[in-house]
């Protein structure tokens, strides 16, 4: 991340709208079970309200420094932050009771790499467990953001298909002003 997208995604004003908008629009109706994945929390500004809504929170973040401060910063006996690779994650197979992404596919250098997290949380789920999350549209106010950064914005129209391919049944993609949100479930046998 860019430092200013960096210091937008650690604001109170990123906070504030993850907490009232996000997290809300995202999560709306779903039943995330005892043991939920986040990956690519980046800051933690989503992590900080996950944290307090779910049994068990585990966070992955590529970023070594971030992850660092995030298990300091949240430390307890149902949170663990760590520092691995989204696209090829440690956990066991079906882990999981839900996986979780907010506003980082983007992040990734290809559409391969956004494919390889899509696998990977297939895996780490368990049967029936669902996938969620968001992602900004592509709009020229988001490239802004993302000046010498890593930016591959997500097809929302090609989003159901590759989720399908990754391995995940009942797909659901919609849109709004301003993101998609994606529910994918693993097949429950």
């Amino acid at each position: 991340m860019n430092q200013q997208h960096l210091e937008l995604c650690s604001s109170a004003e990123w906070a504030e709208t993850v907490s009232r908008f996000i997290i809300p629009w995202v999560l709306d109706d779903l039943e995330l079970g005892d043991n939920v994945l986040e990956v690519g929390p980046g800051p933690g500004r989503t992590t900080e309200v996950l944290v307090a809504m779910v049994p068990r929170l585990t966070a992955v973040d590529l970023d070594e420094g971030l992850a660092a401060s995030l298990a300091q910063r949240l430390a307890g006996p149902t949170f663990e932050a760590i520092n691995a690779d989204a696209t090829a994650l440690p956990q066991e197979d079906e882990t999981f009771s839900a996986v979780l992404s907010f506003t980082m596919l983007h992040h990734l250098p290809t559409a391969e790499a956004q494919d390889a997290v899509f696998s990977e949380a297939a895996r780490v789920l368990r049967r029936g467990g669902v996938f969620a999350g968001t992602d900004s549209l592509d709009r020229p106010e988001f490239r802004e953001l993302h000046v010498d950064d890593i930016c591959v914005p997500i097809d929302p129209s090609t989003l159901g298909d590759r989720l399908n391919r990754a391995g995940f049944e009942g797909v659901q993609v919609e849109t709004n002003d301003f993101g998609l949100r994606f529910r994918a479930w693993r097949p429950k046998n």
